[in-house]
């Protein structure tokens, strides 16, 4: 029998003329991987509506486990739709003010974009908002043409970025200097944004570290300073 455990076989195999002896697998191993295979529940696979459609195919032993498993799934979900209800760089007017940033939910940031469509900067930033939103969808992005906000607020002021979280401004950006020049990058935005605490960014280290910007400050105007809604039921953001 060459698959006996002898010595006459042991010295044919050295040879190489009866094939190595195969190794039997592991009894311990296999008991493992089988009381594994075991213990993992079908329901444990399943989404939301599979868990209703097959609710009749399990044991009444199955049933409160199920049961437990459903709310536990039904948490995540409704985390996961939590965490990404905006996902859009959103435009309102000014009469919505209160409505979408100062009274926004406490656990909410608000990012919110004062422009002028006529003025270049402020269509880059809305570009790179537009990206930022999508990537970061638990955070609410507006933008508003700053007519709708505030009367007579000078072009020099704008591209204007508010910052707000449980009602109050928390970080702002005004003018081109300060929003990060005319060749502002996404990702330069996006450090920006970090800096305030409005986004837990992936990256690293401040994209524009050791860069020095060539643009020309802009003078502290004090029309950035005069700020009169057109309506009295929208709340003045105080920039300065």
């Amino acid at each position: 029998d060459p698959n006996e455990d002898t010595e006459w076989n042991d010295i044919l195999r050295q040879f190489g003329i009866l094939p190595p002896k195969e190794n039997p697998k592991d009894e311990i191993e296999e008991m493992v991987l089988r009381l594994q295979n075991e213990a993992e529940k079908p329901y444990e696979r399943m989404n939301l509506k599979e868990l209703e459609e097959a609710e009749d195919d399990f044991d009444e032993a199955d049933r409160e486990a199920i049961e437990k498993y459903r709310q536990q799934r039904l948490q995540e979900w409704k985390c996961l739709q939590k965490r990404q209800k905006y996902g859009e760089l959103r435009e309102i007017c000014g009469e919505q003010y209160v409505k979408e940033v100062t009274n926004a939910p406490e656990d909410v940031w608000v990012i919110i974009h004062l422009y002028r469509s006529s003025i270049p900067m402020c269509s880059l930033v809305n570009k790179h908002l537009s990206l930022l939103a999508r990537k970061f969808p638990e955070v609410k992005f507006l933008k508003a043409v700053v007519n709708s906000c505030i009367q007579n607020y000078h072009d020099s002021c704008l591209p204007t970025l508010l910052v707000y979280k449980t009602g109050e401004i928390k970080g702002r950006f005004i003018g081109i200097t300060q929003c990060g020049g005319i060749y502002l990058k996404v990702e330069e935005l996006e450090w920006k944004l970090a800096e305030v605490g409005a986004i837990e960014t992936d990256l690293e280290e401040n994209p524009k570290k050791g860069i020095v910007n060539m643009i020309l400050p802009v003078q502290n105007i004090p029309a950035c300073e005069a700020i009169n809604t057109k309506s009295s039921d929208v709340m003045k953001p105080h920039i300065m």
